[in-house]
Parts: C-alpha cells; structure tokens; sequence
C-alpha cells in the first residue's frame, strides 16, 4: 500500500491539450501533484512579456477537455490616432505597445502641442494630438544697397533701389509691403541709416527685414595736431578742399609744412607737419646768450646744489623724474648746476655746459654755490621764484599755472586735448 502512495503524484491521464505560451510563460498547479500539467483540474497563471497582455490570467482545465478561456499573449495595443489639420505623423510600430508617434506639420505650419506620442501600457496615448498652426512668418528679403559717394559739393547722395514683395509659406495672402525709412529717390546725408520693410499674413504673422544706405563724403585720412604744436582747420576739416594750418608751442620750431590741403585724390598736400624740440646751443660764452635763446619760449627751472651728493638735490630730482610730461606740458626747462668754484659743471637733459658757463649763470642769478637753491624763470626772464629747499612736483605746478600766459596756454593745451595722465 505504502509503495501504490509513493507512485500516486504520477497517477492522473493528460486531458486537456497541452498548454503552450508564446510571448510569455505559464505556471501550473495540478489537482493532487501529478505528473502532468494537463490533467482535469489543473490551474495554470498565465504570464505575458513586456508589450503583451493575457487574455485570461488563470485557465482551468475543464471536463470538456478544454482549457477554461483562451490564454494567448496579445499584444498590447492603443486605439488609432487622428491626423492633425495641414500635417501628419509617422510610428515606428504602429498603434502597438511602445510605438512612438511623431508628429509633423505642412510647409507653413507650426505644431501647438506635444511633439510626439507614445503607446502606453495602459493602452492610452501618453500625449494628444497636436493641431497645426499658422506661425511661420511670411518672407521678406531687402535689397542690398551699395554705398553711394555725396555729389560734388555736396553732403548727401540721391539713392535709389526696387521695393521687395514678400513670400508667404502657408496661403500665401499678404499685406502690402511697408517701408520704415526715408524712400527710394530721396536725398540722404552722409553716414549710415538703417532702414527695414515689414509685411503680414492672414494669421497675423509679421515678416520684416532690415537693409542699410550708407552716404560717404570723400574726406583725406584725419590729420592730428603735432605734439607741442596745435592745428587749425576750417570747412569740416578732412574733406576735399579743406585746409589746414599748424603752430608750435614755446620752445618748438616747425619743421614741414605750415598749411596743407586735402586734395581730389584724398591725400594731403605738403609734407607731416613737426614741432621739434628748439635747439640750445650750450657753446655760448656768456650766461645771458644762453639765457637768451629761451626767452618768450620756454620756462626755466635751475637747480643749483654744492655736490652731486646733496641730499636736497637727490630727493628734488627724484621727484621730477616721474613729472617729466607736466613739465613738457608747462614749457619748462630743467638746467642743472653741480659742485663748487672751480669745478661746477652745468646740464640741461643730457647737454652739458661748459664749467665757465655754468659759473655765470650762478653769478648772474645770484645763486649761491654751497647750499641748495632752485630758481624758477618765466618766459620773459623774470626771476619768479626761489626754494631754499625740495618742493613736490604738485606745489611747482600749482605756481606755474597762475602764471598769466599759462592761462592761455591751458585753453589751447585743453581744445587739443592735450594732458599728462597722472
């Protein structure tokens, strides 16, 4: 009896037609542990891959030798979708599980809306359709217009090109062209002016585009006043037929043309315009011939000190050192004057004057020689001021500029835009 027990799992007939799943897989339990899995009684779980849904999640194996329902494995599947208005979509499976839809538009027309859709498992779209719209806007293309070069005598130019139509991508209905901007045959002045056209459509889509006329005047490349000079010019200053004229400040003579003129050919007439530096000639014999040669041009500084070693004259030219565009600026010469009877020696930059010619100039402006002194000299040889001891740069300025030609100096040094930048 034990042995018939032991055997008893593998009793049972197969009844039902064997279950088979394609696209998923089954799970059976039979009645009392039989062998086969389609015996009476057998319940079976039906399980379907991803995409594909049961029709039954359970069949039994009936008396009629026949499985409860159908068991297949269908594959999922959303319902069809609706073409949008002026466009279309393409799928990559269809309307089956997974299958993405992608929508488009006709020439003209603009999706409103989800771009694309997706069947989902739940046998929905995961977007809906999408509508087409009219937002394209109508095309519109401005004429190039070449620069054009203002009549003889003259500022402006007559400028002249065709009026552009617009291009609609939809229904191509549009409104009539409308210009911003002078119009075509006007009289335009010189330079740049930018103009545009704009057109609309029936869906109220605007088009516009945008196109430059450009006026040249023929003008010489812009001349600039020489350093230490000033230039004056008169008509506009660079265009054909102007004129003009240069002077050098105190102290700088003029080398090269003194007028020129802008010519047809947009060049200047003459040659560049220079202010050089006045040549000092240090082999005069007496302290006035040299004194002489600044007079009405420059300002003169005379720093006078007992040795090279002084420390009033170290700290007072280190001091100038940094200043040396505000003293240009003022017109001021620097004339050094170092050591003791007999063997002073005098310099102006990097000219040195003779040891007798440098004794003069103290005994003319009665400088002593064994102690630090500095005397400032306007441009009609006054003696305008002494220091016993080193001022800054700034205090030596400060008087320079109340100096009644200084003045005038500064209105012109300013319309030039001549300045030091510390």
């Amino acid at each position: 009896a034990q042995q018939k027990l032991s055997f008893a799992p593998f009793v049972g007939t197969p009844w039902c037609a064997p279950i088979k799943v394609k696209h998923g897989d089954v799970s059976c339990r039979t009645p009392r542990g039989e062998h086969y899995r389609n015996v009476m009684g057998t319940r079976c779980k039906i399980r379907c891959k991803q995409g594909y849904e049961a029709q039954s999640s359970e069949v039994v194996c009936m008396a009629s030798k026949h499985w409860s329902s159908n068991y297949a494995c269908r594959e999922i599947r959303c319902p069809k979708l609706n073409m949008p208005a002026n466009g279309g979509y393409k799928c990559s499976d269809g309307s089956y599980f997974n299958s993405r839809c992608e929508f488009f538009c006709s020439p003209g027309f603009s999706l409103k809306g989800q771009k694309t859709a997706t069947c989902q498992y739940s046998k929905v779209w995961s977007a809906g359709v999408p509508t087409c719209v009219d937002m394209d806007s109508p095309k519109i293309k401005c004429p190039n217009v070449k620069d054009k070069w203002a009549e003889p005598g003259k500022l402006t130019a007559r400028v002249t090109w065709d009026t552009p139509e617009g291009v609609d991508t939809a229904d191509g209905i549009l409104t009539d062209v409308i210009l911003k901007g002078k119009p075509s045959k006007s009289d335009f002045p010189e330079g740049l002016h930018k103009m545009s056209y704009t057109v609309f459509d029936r869906a109220g889509n605007k088009g516009s585009c945008r196109f430059t006329v450009r006026v040249r005047v023929r003008r010489c490349s812009p001349l600039f006043p020489p350093d230490n000079g000033y230039m004056k010019c008169d008509s506009d200053g660079d265009n054909y037929g102007a004129t003009c004229e240069f002077t050098c400040t105190g102290g700088y003579e003029l080398q090269g043309s003194a007028a020129r003129v802008c010519q047809y050919g947009l060049t200047w007439s003459g040659t560049d315009t220079n202010c050089a530096p006045m040549n000092i000639n240090v082999g005069v014999r007496s302290a006035a011939a040299l004194l002489d040669q600044f007079y009405e041009k420059r300002r003169l500084l005379i720093i006078s000190a007992p040795t090279a070693a002084n420390h009033n004259y170290r700290f007072q030219m280190t001091n100038l050192q940094h200043a040396q565009c505000g003293l240009d600026l003022r017109h001021v010469t620097v004339i050094e004057l170092v050591g003791t009877y007999p063997a002073q020696i005098g310099r102006i930059r990097h000219m040195l004057l003779p040891p007798g010619l440098a004794l003069q100039l103290r005994l003319q402006l009665q400088i002593p020689q064994r102690s630090f002194q500095m005397v400032l000299v306007d441009k009609q040889g006054m003696d305008k001021q002494r220091y016993p001891f080193p001022i800054t740069a700034a205090e030596l300025f400060t008087t320079i500029d109340t100096f009644p030609l200084r003045k005038d100096e500064m209105v012109l040094q300013q319309e030039a835009g001549q300045t030091c930048q510390s």
